[in-house]
């Protein structure tokens, strides 16, 4: 018998108790903090925890990367949690982290850029914790390493597939920051442009936010009132295709098949597939052989692909890419391959030159054919 039980006060006690974690749950909802549980029973202790700049409805980035926890919950029986909508650059961060390893979360998972610096300082300060970074290149030497994909592969892809739809020769990109990232998928979609269209322009206006879909709709649509006749991007949502189907003209988006959201204009989409890389991430934590390392992954590998092409694109087209795709796959084709001068027609790669990986992390400046300024 326990000494001082009384069975009306555990009763008492019990209902305060589920009132106090109702009231909690309430909260958390409304800070856009969302558990869920896979209702693992194995008494494995390893839970992740994700951190997203964006919200999961965006149909974008975030939306992409919430598809991945999902499956890696699934796959994994780990207990995953997640916070939408925490922006880069401020203390929010490091709260939730800080909250979430509070309560036993010791996989954490951020996922934008600028959460980056903030990660290798909590990595510092929780030794025992796993810090992976999804676009950095900052890691440490036991519990904090970055993870990203070669976006240029499907990004070339979908580039050739826009340069067959123009009939004006001018294709608009909205673009989120002149940041390494961007910039490279930018030059990656022109050259794939230029593989069907070489006499075709890119013009680029800079949004200065990952999304905003009012921002990215009035961009789009100021290279509309230009004369663009296609669409792309490099944002998390969808109101540039929305634009581009206002207009009759084409679109290719970007994280996902956005093609429900402006099916006329839809040509295709480079996509995210973060599913078995974070099932990775979780497996050799729970094992206890996590180690950091430096992850970019292909085409290959299965973390980038490019979506379906639109039904109306002419069967040459799609066959050239596919073959194309193929090539890239077996490493007979890089998108950064000579000769390739910058827009100012300096020679940045010889002829048959293909770019090291340094190169391209590093990326800040356009190819010719490219109109806007990375600066």
């Amino acid at each position: 018998m326990m000494r001082g039980f009384d069975v009306e006060t555990f009763k008492d006690r019990a209902v305060e108790m589920r009132r106090k974690i109702a009231a909690l749950l309430a909260v958390c909802m409304g800070l856009g903090f969302v558990l869920t549980s896979c209702g693992s029973d194995d008494g494995d202790d390893t839970k992740a925890a994700f951190v997203y700049v964006g919200p999961v409805g965006d149909a974008g980035w975030t939306y992409a990367h919430d598809e991945g926890r999902k499956y890696a919950e699934s796959e994994t029986g780990v207990e995953t949690a997640y916070v939408e909508a925490v922006p880069e650059g401020t203390a929010d961060f490091a709260n939730y982290v800080r909250d979430f390893i509070d309560q036993g979360y010791n996989v954490i998972i951020g996922t934008s850029f600028g959460y980056m610096d903030d990660m290798l300082a909590l990595a510092d300060e929780y030794p025992d914790v796993v810090f992976e970074h999804v676009s950095g290149y900052k890691m440490n030497e036991t519990n904090f390493g970055n993870t990203f994909g070669r976006m240029y592969e499907p990004r070339y892809l979908s580039g050739m597939v826009a340069g067959s739809a123009t009939s004006s020769g001018l294709i608009g990109y909205v673009a989120a920051f002149p940041i390494p990232e961007v910039i490279r998928g930018i030059n990656a979609f022109t050259l794939g442009v230029q593989a069907t269209n070489p006499s075709a322009q890119v013009e680029v206006i800079w949004t200065s936010t990952w999304f905003d879909p009012a921002v990215e709709g009035d961009s789009a649509q100021a290279l509309l009132d230009k004369g663009a006749d296609v669409i792309a991007m490099h944002q998390d949502s969808t109101a540039a295709g929305e634009k581009a189907e206002a207009a009759g003209a084409r679109w290719v988006s970007y994280n996902s098949d956005m093609s429900a959201f402006a099916p006329n204009a839809f040509l295709t989409a480079p996509v995210w597939n973060w599913g078995p890389r974070y099932v990775s991430i979780i497996n050799d934590a729970k094992a206890g052989n996590y180690s950091p390392s430096a992850y970019w992954g292909s085409m290959a590998d299965g973390i980038v692909d490019l979506a379906p092409i639109a039904s109306d694109v002419d069967q040459s087209v799609v066959d050239q890419v596919m073959d194309a795709k193929a090539a890239i796959i077996a490493g007979d084709l890089h998108p950064f391959t000579g000769p390739i001068n910058d827009q100012d027609g300096n020679q940045v790669l010889g002829a048959g030159e293909v770019m090291d990986d340094g190169a391209m992390l590093g990326m800040m400046f356009f190819v010719e054919g490219v109109i806007g300024s990375t600066g």
